[in-house]
């Protein structure tokens, strides 16, 4: 380093940025992107917060509305942001503001941390509604709570006021509006009717019984998404323009350790693999622990079930991973208390006890299915045996045009 660089790096180089000026300075680290990727994971943070009042048990609805000048409006019928002051903690500048503003304004502030407000949470890391806030032109929070309506509004994620009472309600829940700040996405702040759809549907299936309503005032569209049915309704949907080989979806939701574990899974006559894992109801689009442990499972429970009634007649190929996944369609959802995503955007699930869990339970519970339905049961292994013999005679077939 020359001696005029050295000079002059010294303290006053130093940067502290206050409050939520980090989020706007590198709004990448937390939402992945400034893109369209980026856009819809503001939405999907508020969206995760109504659906943690769901896994709490308190709300049963989530409406959703694009309004015609590109805001979102996102209400539910949870227990609505507490805003009674907040007085245990140390920093000054927090101590006694009302928790609707701590949890908008402040990162790392929300009532996921323990177990005592949500058991599981998908919106778990304290970032979301702060970092939307920070990212949106405009926010309005409403909290319908103690037969009171409570609002403020925020511009580039600051305050323009104190929590106000605004009104009388019956209702309880929380409503938060926000429009995404042109500063920062660029490109559109305009989020996408379909792209929404796709995730709100997840959702609904992935919490049987929770109607969530999709309105989009800009082109009078709207969609409502309600399944009873749960997961082993998303598996119809997904084989829903394929051949099922066995009529029914195989459905496993049993408990361990802590660890809530719902698995749905029909095999068609198709040969590509249609997988959705989920944690705490967070789409982990890199996978994981759960589903390494789950497809480590499953390749060990139809092995077995090859080899204990001499499927393979003699031989010589084994059945791997690949072969027995071959035209599956799955849904994989476990719930636990602390998860430990790679990354905010929560892609990935790190946790290294999971695995082990989600390999036990699956192993277990599909070992005694297999035996419960042998129907079934041939009928997935048929399926890997043709896989791995199709695979085989790829492989020696490329081996010969090589040595030609």
């Amino acid at each position: 380093m020359n001696a005029k660089a050295e000079e002059s790096y010294t303290a006053k180089e130093i940067q502290v940025l206050e409050g939520l000026e980090a989020v706007r300075r590198r709004p990448a680290m937390y939402i992945g992107s400034t893109g369209p990727s980026g856009l819809h994971h503001l939405v999907y943070e508020i969206v995760d917060n109504s659906i943690d009042e769901v896994l709490a048990g308190v709300a049963k609805n989530i409406d959703v509305t694009i309004r015609k000048d590109n805001s979102v409006s996102v209400l539910d019928d949870g227990r609505g942001i507490p805003v009674d002051p907040v007085t245990d903690v140390k920093d000054p500048k927090i101590k006694g503001k009302s928790a609707l503003e701590v949890v908008l304004t402040v990162l790392h502030a929300g009532g996921k941390f323990e177990k005592k407000a949500y058991k599981v949470s998908g919106g778990l890391h304290g970032v979301g509604v702060s970092v939307v806030n920070a990212l949106s032109e405009w926010l309005e929070a409403e909290s319908y709570r103690d037969g009171k309506i409570y609002r403020q509004r925020y511009v580039r994620g600051k305050p323009t006021g104190e929590v106000e009472t605004v009104g009388k309600t019956q209702d309880r829940g929380t409503r938060v509006t926000f429009l995404p700040d042109a500063e920062i996405f660029k490109e559109s702040i305009g989020v996408s009717f379909d792209i929404l759809s796709k995730r709100l549907r997840e959702l609904a299936f992935l919490n049987a019984g929770t109607r969530i309503t999709l309105i989009d005032e800009r082109e009078d569209r709207k969609h409502i998404f309600l399944y009873e049915g749960g997961i082993v309704e998303f598996v119809r949907f997904l084989n829903a323009n394929k051949t099922p080989i066995h009529t029914d979806p195989i459905y496993i939701h049993k408990e361990k350790d802590d660890l809530q574990l719902e698995l749905a899974l029909q095999y068609n006559d198709g040969f590509d693999e249609n997988t959705y894992a989920f944690v705490n109801n967070i789409h982990t689009v890199d996978g994981g622990t759960h589903l390494t442990g789950f497809r480590s499972a499953l390749t060990r429970v139809v092995n077995d079930y090859v080899k204990r009634y001499e499927l393979l007649k003699g031989k010589e190929i084994g059945i791997q991973g690949d072969d027995v996944r071959e035209g599956m369609s799955a849904v994989l959802s476990v719930k636990i208390m602390h998860p430990q995503f790679e990354g905010q955007t929560k892609g990935k699930l790190g946790n290294s006890e999971v695995e082990g869990i989600v390999k036990s339970i699956v192993g277990d519970t599909l070992s005694t299915f297999f035996e419960e339905h042998p129907q079934t049961a041939s009928s997935v292994a048929a399926k890997a045996i043709t896989a791995a013999e199709a695979r085989e005679a790829a492989r020696k077939a490329r081996d010969l045009t090589r040595r030609k």
